[in-house]
């Protein structure tokens, strides 16, 4: 059943929230699902839910900056009380400020972060500082839009504001250990301005949207490139469950290109005329065949024996925990290092990083040792040899070893993308697509982590808030497991290459 023959919804128009005006600035078919079909909706995942946690977490770090102001602990869930509560906050001249204030109009339900009292003087009326706190490092559009409904909303409500601010992360702030410096851990914004433009266009957006909500079925927009800006939209899967494997949008890189020939009428890759002015990871992804290089035996024969397989994860805090470092410095916590003989045989060395403490030092000091002074080492990315180039900058007793590392390593993604394309990449040469289509018995579908992002979440849980010691446990070898299966994953990516490059599989 598609979303036209669903049954009809019964003519109410439901509230709004800040949340779901912001799904409707990207596309009145994601306001409609959310608010009638949020059913629909691919769960979220793991990254996404710890930068929520993360934007959550330093909303509440940022309110100790207000001394006096007043929590409305009402759940989103008691919406009558959390105004019932507000209003009698805002009426009490000694509140300085509130957090989370719940306030409504015209259908319209938002919570401000942060409303802080500015007393009139000579007479005049107390008006508000607007203030709303970001985990982000600078102001997006999509902030401005956010204020712009919340502005919209308090002033509809009879507040007066003196100013509208966007409090983020200040990432020039160097921690020196200690107490961290909340006045230098933010910065604070003044966007009145800008905010004042885009209110103007609220109350036409609200009408709009409400008319939408008014329908018994969603409307008829296409997926598209709005479906990835400025988040991506949980109902991408629901939408496009019945386009073609060969999807036009499927296709990388420039997306100009893509436009261009959905404007011709063309809706899948096999469609794009011959003629068609195409990247060559665009082309490989049209011709829909396997390639080898002649050149790939060569390019894999120039590594050294004992080839190390190394992999690094690390984690971006928002609030820095250890002495000379940023907000949202890379700090690398875990490494794994699979090492191959020239014979064949593979031994494994690792490192994970356990406890609250300055972890670069036992990081660095392992990993040195672990590499010794031979062999080349393999990557699949630059990340690695930035992350020992910071450490050998920031550490200059690891400076000579490190320089000494760098001259060693061996990229191992250059060579596949100059050298090998396989249909089941789709145009993608991260390790993440690259790894089921030529080695599928290493896929990370068994894994508990599965990602990155997700790895970095997981750690931050294990080390600064989980308790439980099993559940630290499983979560330490969950993180084990999948930088292992990275690395494991590059010995076997070469090993398979090098069989392509004896003559299996297409060439040109």
């Amino acid at each position: 059943m598609n979303d036209a023959e669903q049954p009809a919804n019964p003519i109410v128009v439901p509230r709004l929230s800040k949340s779901k005006f912001l799904a409707g600035l990207q596309c009145h078919k994601r306001v409609y699902l959310e608010v009638h079909h949020p059913e629909w909706a691919s769960p979220a995942d793991p990254s996404l839910r710890a930068v929520l946690e993360m934007g959550t977490e330093i909303g509440v770090v940022a309110r100790s900056l207000f001394q006096g102001g007043v929590l409305i602990e009402e759940s989103y869930r008691r919406r009558e009380a959390a105004l019932v509560h507000t209003a009698s906050v805002v009426a009490d001249p000694t509140v300085s400020a509130l957090f989370e204030g719940a306030f409504e109009h015209d259908g319209v339900l938002v919570r401000v972060d942060i409303l802080e009292r500015i007393e009139g003087t000579d007479g005049a009326a107390t008006s508000w500082r607007l203030i709303e706190v970001k985990s982000s490092s600078r102001v997006k559009n999509v902030h401005l839009d956010d204020l712009a409904i919340q502005s919209e909303v308090l002033m509809g409500a009879g507040l007066t504001l003196s100013s509208i601010c966007l409090m983020h992360i200040n990432t020039d702030y160097a921690y020196e250990g200690g107490a961290i410096d909340l006045q230098q851990l933010f910065a604070i914004r003044d966007v009145t301005e800008a905010v004042t433009v885009r209110r103007a266009e609220v109350p036409a957006r609200v009408a709009a949207m409400k008319s939408v909500l008014m329908h018994s079925a969603p409307p008829m927009i296409e997926p598209g490139q709005h479906c990835h800006s400025p988040y991506e939209c949980p109902f991408w899967d629901h939408c496009t469950k019945d386009k073609p494997a060969r999807w036009i949008f499927h296709l990388p890189g420039s997306k100009q290109v893509v436009s261009k020939l959905v404007e011709q009428g063309i809706t899948t890759i096999d469609e794009i005329p011959g003629e068609t002015t195409l990247s060559l990871s665009q082309q490989r992804v049209k011709d829909n065949v396997e390639w080898v290089s002649p050149a790939l035996g060569t390019a894999l024969r120039t590594i050294r024996y004992p080839v190390h397989h190394v992999d690094f994860e690390t984690v971006m805090l928002a609030m820095p925990r250890f002495a000379l470092t940023r907000p949202y410095q890379s700090i690398p916590v875990q490494w794994s290092n699979h090492i191959e003989e020239e014979s064949g045989d593979v031994t494994h060395h690792e490192f994970l990083h356990v406890e609250p403490t300055e972890p670069r030092k036992r990081w660095a000091e392992a990993l040195i040792e672990s590499l010794g002074e031979r062999g080349s080492i393999c990557v699949y990315s630059a990340y690695e040899e930035a992350m020992m180039r910071q450490l050998a900058e920031a550490f200059p007793e690891f400076r000579s070893a490190f320089q000494a590392i760098l001259k060693r390593v061996w990229d191992l993604h250059p060579v596949i993308k100059n050298h090998y394309y396989h249909p089941a990449f789709n145009g993608s040469y991260s390790i993440k697509a690259v790894l089921p289509a030529v080695a599928p018995a290493l896929d990370y579908g068994d894994l508990a982590i599965q990602a990155g992002g997700q790895a970095a979440a997981e750690y931050y849980r294990m080390v600064f808030v989980e308790t439980d010691w099993v559940e630290r446990a499983e979560i330490r070898e969950a993180l084990l497991r999948y930088c292992a299966r990275d690395t494991l994953a590059l010995v076997e990516l070469r090993r398979v290459l090098k069989e392509k490059a004896r003559g299996k599989g297409r060439t040109e």
